[in-house]
């Protein structure tokens, strides 16, 4: 009889004491990524252990570099007797935001992508760079600290063939910015990239089509995410004044642009021989790719009426202006509305809680990702279970349970319960939010009621409940007709350059009229933080 059990993603087995994690994987079709044939030399292979670790056995030196938390499923052995607990980093399919409704510049877009084919000959910007068989195709990639998603389209037809997603498998690097920075300066090799580009390479084989036929990738992704995409060394990024090493040789005119563009070749994806892949230009420091591809698709340039912009997530990225100025802001969040740091949050998969409402006595109901049993609660959940809280009293504006508890259980049965600490991470996630975007309304001279349209950017803005949102200070307290939940704005600006190269070109314009707010040198940031962590509205102040 199997003297160990392995709770891997949703299922579950006995298997043999010895049995590596990866064996047990395989036997129960769970799909574990690997470039080196179970040798521990690809550091593909990773799991985040939730319970049970002490009954796997010791580590190998190839687990050197990872923390407590994960090892590597071909290295580590059930021991036993017991069960021990794991998941993946492609735990199942992440809940994908392809919607945009909202956003005017995708409709209006003029095509002309920078490859086209004249019969079997491929060009690039109108000159010849090789052959290829079928249309050519594109690939626009969301790369976010917390998942990555990605968009194949056809160049020619201009329609989206494919979307996937998967969760960012360098979250053994630290779940934020800055953690995966330091880690990438204390490890030699390359490891955060390798693994990445590994998983990147994974996903483009489950796309539909030739992946030789893939002449393009736009990247849209925060200034760190991007820069360790291309290999770049990212210690600046996490010091002071907090730039790319594309912005000190911009700045001191050894480039022209923040803008990355090489061979395909040169990250090892597999694509077609010419294929190149383009990292989307910066603004500011921490305002990165992906706030520029949001910029360009919500087009709050186009218009003279004043619009504001907030990207939702580790890092919150906030616009305000309009045609003749705009200000940007980058808010460092952290994980805990992407289920970071959170005793119950989970990022939005199959599983995860996304919406929860009281009843009588605070009696919970929830729906549940995927119709499945739950294992825990996503953003738009936490954001919902927040605001009902308050709603029924049950939570003060300091984040105190009225009811003599520490706790609310959601789920006896599966242990789902929001505690006092973890309210605390939640508060001081949206504190930063709230800071940030009040501090750049100020610094623009406007009340944030003067703003025209206030776009909700992301997947989880997209799923946020606006009402539980201005309940708890996470968005402003305006009106239902000036809020728009735009979805995934930052895919759809790298679809709009991957289709046109006069948006690309407008773009790189654009990033360089943008006036960053440095928010840690506000002189009443903390102000804002402290009043920001309350649950309570705020709005026209400011």
């Amino acid at each position: 009889m199997p003297s160990c059990r392995l709770r891997i993603d949703d299922l579950e087995a006995g298997v043999p004491a010895g049995t590596t994690i990866f064996e047990a994987a395989e036997a129960l079709g769970v799909r574990v990524p690997t470039s080196c044939q179970k040798q521990g030399k690809c550091r593909e292979c990773l799991v985040e252990i939730e319970d049970g670790g002490g009954l796997l056995s010791a580590r190998e030196p190839q687990e050197s570099h990872l923390d407590e938390r994960f090892r590597l499923s071909c290295r580590a052995r059930l021991v036993g007797p017991g069960q021990v607990s794991v998941h993946t980093m492609r735990r199942g399919r992440l809940r994908i935001e392809e919607s945009s409704s909202g956003l005017e510049r995708a409709a209006r877009a003029a095509r002309g992508p920078r490859f086209t084919r004249d019969g079997e000959l491929l060009l690039r910007a109108g000159r010849e760079v090789g052959r290829i068989a079928s249309a050519p195709l594109g690939l626009a990639m969301d790369l976010g600290t917390t998942t990555v998603v990605l968009r194949l389209e056809d160049l020619e037809s201009g329609s989206r063939l494919a979307t996937l997603s998967f969760e960012n498998p360098q979250r053994f690097g630290g779940s934020d910015v800055m953690s995966r920075i330091r880690y990438d300066g204390d490890h030699r090799g390359r490891l955060l990239q390798r693994v990445l580009l590994g998983y990147l390479g994974r996903a483009i084989d489950e796309l539909p089509g030739d992946r030789a036929a893939i002449v393009e990738v736009v990247v849209a992704g925060n200034t760190t995410m991007r820069d360790l995409l291309f290999g770049l060394d990212v210690d600046s990024i996490g010091q002071l004044p907090y730039r790319s090493r594309t912005e000190h040789e911009l700045h001191a005119g050894l480039r022209r642009t923040t803008s990355l563009d090489v061979d395909a070749a040169r990250l090892r994806l597999g694509l077609h021989p010419a294929a190149r892949v383009y990292g989307l230009p910066l603004v500011s420091s921490h305002v990165g790719a992906d706030a520029a591809a949001c910029l360009l698709a919500a087009g709050i340039a186009d218009r003279e009426a004043v619009s504001a912009c907030m990207d939702i997530g580790t890092n919150t990225e906030v616009f305000i202006g309009n045609r003749d100025r705009i200000l940007a802001a980058s808010c460092p969040a952290g994980p805990a509305f992407e289920g970071g740091g959170v005793l119950c949050g989970v990022p939005g998969l199959d599983g995860a809680i996304e919406r929860v409402t009281l009843g009588p006595n605070g009696v919970p109901a929830y729906r549940v990702i995927g119709g499945r049993p739950p294992i825990g609660v996503c953003g738009s959940g936490l954001v919902d279970l927040l605001g009902e809280l308050r709603r029924t009293g049950l939570m003060n504006a300091q984040g105190r349970y009225t009811h003599g508890e520490t706790s609310f259980v959601l789920d006896g049965d599966r242990g789902i319960a929001l505690t006092e600490p973890d309210i605390n991470e939640l508060a001081q996630a949206k504190g930063a939010n709230a800071a940030g975007i009040r501090i750049v309304a100020h610094r623009f001279g406007i009340e944030l009621d003067d703003v025209d349209r206030f776009y909700l950017a992301g997947g989880f803005g997209r799923h946020l409940d606006v009402a539980c949102a201005r309940r708890i200070g996470l968005i402003p307290d305006l009106p239902d007709e000036k809020i728009v939940q735009v979805g995934n704005a930052a895919l759809e600006g790298a679809s709009l350059v991957l289709h046109s190269l006069a948006e690309r070109d407008r773009l790189e314009r654009l990033v360089r009229t943008v006036e960053h707010v440095s928010l840690e040198s506000q002189p009443d940031f903390f102000d804002y933080f402290v009043d920001g962590c309350q649950f309570e509205p705020f709005g026209r102040d400011g």
